[in-house]
């Protein structure tokens, strides 16, 4: 069936339960390692119970049906009635996947499939208590009284109240048992009574009975109960006939009695009934509200002659004077005043829109800071500089509706180390810093994937298995901490491991194996760019492949995502230490910080956040190795490339350049001295896609306006050397 994906409530309940099941990928996690967090267990409860709910209103039955048996199971562990154990958070988790599989079904308009019928079979296996034997059918006709008002959806809340609604209480009466002698039946109607002669009615008696029955007591004889003294209201219930349809103050209270075993009824306060009713429809009329109905513990044992009247029933069912706050979640308001919203959800292609006008007034302030030099007027001057300062902070408070917590991300991977620690029989904590950090929106969607790899990457390589940490005199569980600092305008996040390190040594020699250098190169290697050898496209130092790793990709990926994101990947590592992964990303990419730069007769914007420094060309300090010319910075010799050998057309490639600037700048994982003809300055830029003839071009990621309305393309320096180096 096809299902409208534009439906308003359709999204709204994708948007508030795809949030709920971010929360319960965590959660889950957390559960295993704190399997007695009370706290926890209702929380995910609370989870599936609305997710359930949310799909129940809008007829999406595959969803109900799956979520339902989770929400049982997770019913019994709160109740202590079943443990955690890995097979059944296993079921859960794959749980997890299945409704997230539904929901992408859901975005496409389409109905959600079926779950696996194994999985719900595992389930079924699961949602009853420990020690007991799956039920076959859950909704057979129950067998006794018990078992009606179990089958007949008394809830986990219903039961705890001892709450029964009208149609459990003629389920009741439809399980009783069509014949037999029992306590009720010596308390039968007399024949001159309106029951006895085969009417809709029932007696005192009758209604006792059912009473012992609903509540296991079986312990009242109306015969025992004496009619009151003087001294309790005699005078109204001592010469009651055997026949009479009341009952007296006394007979009223020790039914109270049988049904709450407390005794504190006053009789006093009871005004009898002056009509003839019965007394199942007198009520006291002090009484606040009425007494709640137990469970039923016993099978009953006779009943009634006939079928009571609606109108006959029992004094109404009793509200609970409170509720659970677990019941509580998803079956209505709150009792409290609900407090005032303080967020609201907003398209994120609204959010662009309002970044767009942003930039185009981030270029008119530059603009206008540019003319203002040529101008001496001081009120121009005083206006612009007001612009100037409002435009600042326009741009800070839209930037900041872009953000999100990169708990966005973080969440995630306890799952994925999770999953993977036990696909590789290992022990594997994770530890999460700084989830609050901030950043663009559009950074927390592309750092997703980059991020799985290094987690991975750091169980698999990183982290040995139990017997060998405890032979190397290491804690047998592995940490790995992911972390995230907020460092200026840049973000720094960090993949720390205890595991053993890398040996420098070892990714020298595979390099040569794999042919990607010769042994003179790999030999002149530093140890920090030996690691950095892991990012080399077909690099694997896994002599078996698996699932997990072993087939040389990855890294190479992760590294290329990076450096589009504008970023920076550094490693370092201690043999049987383990090692850190440290990444560098800009805050935004919308608005950008750069280097302008003049090569030729033209202008180009270097990120801001590539450039280390900038030094005056000295040719002195020059040298050719292998056909490359380098500059010798602080002992160090840095690659040195000419910009306007790549960037001017007709250049000659051959020109030696003797003046200009040198801006050494970080590409990948390396230095290199990229010589410009002049230095205009930082500026803040507005990136703007590049038109068709020139996108896809190498090289470069965009184009932005100048303060004096020209433009300039942004250079890509990964790509810009990969091309022409």
């Amino acid at each position: 069936m096809a299902i409208d994906p534009d439906d308003e409530i359709l999204q709204d309940f994708l948007v508030e339960a795809g949030e709920i099941l971010e929360q319960l990928n965590e959660q889950l996690v957390d559960l295993e390692q704190s399997p007695d967090d009370l706290d926890l267990l209702n929380a995910i409860f609370r989870g599936f119970h609305t997710v359930k709910g949310g799909a129940g209103f809008l007829g999406l039955d595959n969803l109900v049906e799956v979520c339902h048996k989770s929400e049982d199971i997770f019913n019994l562990m709160r109740n202590g009635e079943r443990s955690i154990e890995p097979e059944l958070m296993d079921a859960i988790l794959q749980v997890l996947d299945v409704v997230n599989a539904q929901f992408d079904e859901l975005r496409g308009g389409q109905e959600p499939s079926p779950a696996p019928p194994d999985l719900l079979a595992t389930l079924a296996r699961y949602a009853v208590p420990e020690g007991e034997a799956p039920v076959a059918d859950e909704a057979a006709a129950p067998e006794s009284a018990a078992a009606g008002m179990e089958a007949s959806g008394c809830g986990d809340e219903a039961a705890d109240e001892g709450d029964i609604t009208d149609a459990e209480f003629e389920a009741l009466l439809d399980a009783m048992p069509e014949s037999g002698a029992g306590a009720g039946e010596g308390a039968a109607a007399e024949p001159g009574t309106e029951a006895g002669a085969g009417s809709d009615e029932i007696t005192d008696e009758e209604f006792e009975a059912l009473l012992d029955q609903l509540h296991g007591k079986g312990q009242f004889k109306p015969e025992a109960v004496k009619p009151g003294d003087a001294s309790s209201g005699a005078s109204e219930g001592a010469g009651k006939e055997s026949g009479s349809d009341e009952i007296t103050d006394e007979e009223f209270e020790a039914l109270l009695d049988q049904l709450h075993g407390k005794g504190q009824f006053k009789p006093e306060v009871v005004k009898p009934a002056d009509t003839g009713k019965a007394a199942e429809t007198q009520q006291p009329a002090s009484k606040p509200e009425p007494e709640p109905k137990a469970k039923p513990e016993s099978k009953p044992e006779s009943k009634p002659e006939s079928k009571p009247k609606p109108e006959s029933k029992p004094e109404p069912k009793p509200k609970p004077a409170a509720k659970k706050p677990d019941a509580a979640a998803g079956k209505g308001a709150p009792a409290h005043k609900a407090p005032a919203e303080t967020t609201v959800r907003v398209d994120t292609r609204r959010l662009d829109d309002i970044m767009n006008l942003v930039g185009e007034l981030v270029l008119v302030r530059n603009r206008l800071a540019t003319l203002r030099a040529s101008m001496h007027d001081e009120q121009i001057s005083k206006a612009i500089g007001n612009l100037d300062l409002v435009t600042s902070d326009l741009q800070d408070a839209v930037m900041k509706t872009r953000m999100q917590p990169i708990k966005k991300v973080f969440g995630r991977f306890p799952r994925v180390v999770r999953d993977l620690s036990r696909s590789l029989n290992k022990e594997v904590r994770l530890e999460l810093r700084g989830e609050d950090t901030d950043l663009d929106k559009n950074l927390v969607e592309a750092l997703a994937d980059p991020l799985v790899h290094l987690v991975r990457n750091a169980v698999d390589h990183g982290i040995e298995p139990p017997d060998e940490r405890e032979k190397a005199g290491k804690p047998r569980e592995g940490h790995v901490i992911l972390a995230a600092a907020q460092e200026g305008d840049h973000i720094l996040l960090t993949i720390q491991d205890d595991g053993k390190g890398m040996d420098p040594e070892v990714l020298r020699q595979k390099a040569v194996e794999k042919g990607l250098m010769d042994e003179e190169a790999a030999r002149r290697l530093s140890d920090k760019d030996a690691y950095n050898l892991i990012f080399m496209p077909g690099f694997s130092t896994k002599t078996e492949i698996s699932d997990v790793s072993g087939r040389g990709v990855g890294m190479d990926v992760v590294k290329t995502s990076i450096a589009q994101l504008n970023g920076t990947v550094e490693i370092d590592s201690e043999l049987g230490k383990g090692s850190v992964i440290s990444i560098k990303v800009p805050l935004t990419l919308a608005i950008m910080p750069t280097l302008m730069i003049i090569v030729g007769d033209q202008r180009f914007a270097v990120p801001l956040t590539s450039v280390n420094e900038i030094f005056d060309l000295d040719l002195s300090r020059t040298n050719t190795v292998d056909d490359q010319e380098v500059i010798v910075v602080r002992e160090k010799a840095l690659p040195l490339f000419y910009l306007r050998h790549w960037l001017v057309r007709g250049a000659d490639p051959n020109e030696r350049v003797e003046q200009g600037h040198v801006v050494v700048a970080t590409v990948g994982n390396q230095q290199v001295g990229l010589v410009v003809d002049g230095l205009v300055g930082q500026e803040e830029v507005v990136i703007k896609p590049l038109g068709a003839g020139l996108r896809g071009l190498p090289g470069f990621s965009g184009a932005t306006i100048t303060g004096d309305g020209g433009i300039a393309l942004i250079l890509d320096l990964p790509s810009l050397i990969k091309a022409h180096a």
